[in-house]
């Protein structure tokens, strides 16, 4: 029986992840990978993701080159939205292989993307493979885990949900996008001109949640405001000083005919610990039964957002062929024995 064979496309924190995770597996191997950095093409695997020996994978930024080699699957990890990884998305398919992409917006692109996201499942079925578009968040922590938890339930009235975490280990780019070393001013300019988006996904989070209850969500509404310093803070990245930006609190608000009926909080910042501040992810659920769920410290999102992308796998494999959600497919759980017994019809190409 062979091993499900992958393709990373996508080599950051991220994608380099996934990799070392796939390598880490019981039947699954990596048939290429593909970076954008011109550094990483020529190189073996294994060195670009500082292992030690060789895997015999050489990493390549010939996308096109590498996606002619057998393999079931795609990992994709290049940017946060529909239209940017549509091109990617396009050409994975038409090569017949499935995609799992971290892409934000791909959590349920048929929100704000509604004829590309029409065109990946016609060409998906077309050739016979599957798309799912996770992650940490969304993905999980505020749309996956609250539809589970309201199987439960039996009615629902209102959902209210935070996500408190720890900008701290990230870079320079998720710097920038939440205003974190801004001053107030700028972070509204930010605002303004798009440079500071805060999170990504709320309003695929909002719609995946309302489609899978039946809420009827007419209207989503985004508040997006500044978290202020009192004290110093610092990273590898940044230093804040009092009366600065240390991170952006974001509320994406769900309405039903002008009322809130989903509230989804994510406050992200760096050093919270510094003013006290707890990190964790709360789950409120007003309904029959009322459920309230806390997780503390919050579910780490490089890990979870790695870890969740590879532990999809099986399930996409085995999904009718079509753009799929994180609402559509069984839940997900982590591969502790050999991926190819949980591969219907049995593995691989």
């Amino acid at each position: 029986m062979e091993n499900l064979k992958i393709i990373v496309w996508g080599l950051g924190a991220m994608g380099g992840g996934m990799a070392k995770m796939v390598l880490q597996k019981q039947g699954m191997e990596i048939a290429g990978a593909i970076a954008s950095r011109p550094e990483k093409s020529g190189k073996d695997l294994a060195e670009v993701l500082n292992l030690s020996g060789r895997t015999g994978v050489i990493v390549s930024g010939d996308a096109d080159e590498v996606l002619k080699k057998e393999a079931d699957i795609v990992l994709l990890s290049t940017s946060s939205f529909t239209k940017e990884v549509f091109p990617q998305i396009k050409k994975a398919i038409e090569s017949g292989k499935n995609v799992i992409t971290i892409a934000e917006e791909m959590a349920y692109p048929a929100y704000g993307e509604p004829k590309l996201a029409e065109s990946i499942d016609s060409i998906a079925r077309e050739h016979g493979v599957t798309v799912l578009g996770t992650g940490i968040n969304p993905g999980f922590v505020l749309d996956t885990l609250i539809i589970a938890l309201s199987g439960v339930c039996m009615d629902v009235k209102k959902i209210t949900a935070r996500r408190i975490n720890d900008l701290s280990p990230f870079g320079t780019t998720v710097m920038r996008t939440q205003g974190v070393g801004t001053t107030v001013e700028e972070f509204k300019k930010g605002l303004e001109d798009g440079s500071i988006v805060g999170h990504i996904g709320f309003n695929e989070s909002i719609t995946m949640i309302s489609r899978a209850l039946g809420l009827e969500i007419d209207e989503i509404k985004q508040i997006r405001e500044p978290i202020i310093s009192k004290t110093h803070r610092e990273t590898p990245y940044v230093k804040v000083e009092p009366g600065m930006v240390a991170g952006c609190r974001h509320i994406g608000i769900g309405l039903r005919k002008g009322e809130p009926v989903i509230i989804l909080e994510h406050p992200q910042q760096i050093r919270p610990e510094l003013e006290n501040v707890e990190t964790g992810d709360y789950i409120n659920i007003e309904g029959t039964p009322n459920i309230n769920l806390a997780i503390k410290p919050e579910l780490p999102g490089g890990i979870g957002t790695i870890a969740i992308a590879v532990n999809m796998i099986p399930q996409v494999v085995n999904a009718k062929p079509g753009l799929v959600t994180m609402k559509d497919l069984p839940v997900p759980a982590a591969l502790m024995g050999d991926v190819r017994k949980l591969i219907k019809g049995g593995c691989c190409r």
